[in-house]
Parts: C-alpha cells; sequence; structure tokens
C-alpha cells in the first residue's frame, strides 16, 4: 500500500473530521498530494490539492471549510474538514503524484458519513 488513509467515520452536520494519509517511502517527495472524493455512481472529484512548494487548491464545494495540509518531515497530507454536510457523504481518496516519469499513486480510501 502506497498511501494510508485514516481518520474517516460517522459525524453529525455541523461537526468536523480530520483526514490523513501517509505515504509509503517510494512516494515520499511527491509534487503534489490531495484528496478526492466519490459517491457511489458519481464521478470522483477533486476534494482538495497541495503542491510540494505549499500551493493549494480546493473544490468549490468545500472553500473555506475544508484545510489541507501538508507535513514536510513526516511527508504526510491531512484534510481538516469543517462544518460538515450530508453532502460531504462520500468515500475519500488520497492521491500522490511523483513526476521523473510521472506516477500516480492512490489510497484505498476512506468512508465519511455525515448524518442529517
Amino acid at each position: 500500500v502506497h498511501l494510508q488513509e485514516s481518520g474517516g467515520g460517522l459525524v453529525e452536520t455541523g461537526g468536523s473530521l480530520r483526514l490523513s494519509c501517509a505515504p509509503s517511502k517510494s512516494v515520499f517527495g511527491a509534487n503534489d498530494m490531495g484528496w478526492y472524493r466519490q459517491v457511489p455512481g458519481q464521478e470522483r472529484e477533486l476534494v482538495a490539492s497541495i503542491t510540494k512548494d505549499g500551493d493549494a487548491k480546493y473544490g468549490d464545494s468545500v472553500k473555506g471549510r475544508f484545510t489541507i495540509s501538508r507535513d514536510y518531515f513526516k511527508h504526510t497530507v491531512a484534510l481538516q474538514m469543517n462544518s460538515l454536510q450530508p453532502e460531504d457523504t462520500a468515500i475519500y481518496y488520497c492521491y500522490a503524484v511523483v513526476w521523473g516519469p510521472r506516477r500516480d499513486y492512490w489510497g484505498q480510501g476512506t468512508q465519511v458519513t455525515v448524518s442529517s
């Protein structure tokens, strides 16, 4: 397993969760890392990404509520999710992109469920 997610679970509307993703050594120093999410029957959508330089991008639906961060010493990436809504319910996947040549890595996913 190249990427190991943790931190998913069940939370009430308005609550918070923090996801974390730990890479294997082969993924250390990834150029881009981030999170996608997917609801069964729908396309996977970008939640947030962060470059090696710390530039972060967010999907429109999570801006102002979610924050992505990287720990460059531990090589991990985290997603702080606040003000969670039922529409945030999905499987969240950690990903990483390593260049030279390009290799994409994906985690197995962690379920986030927000009850109304």
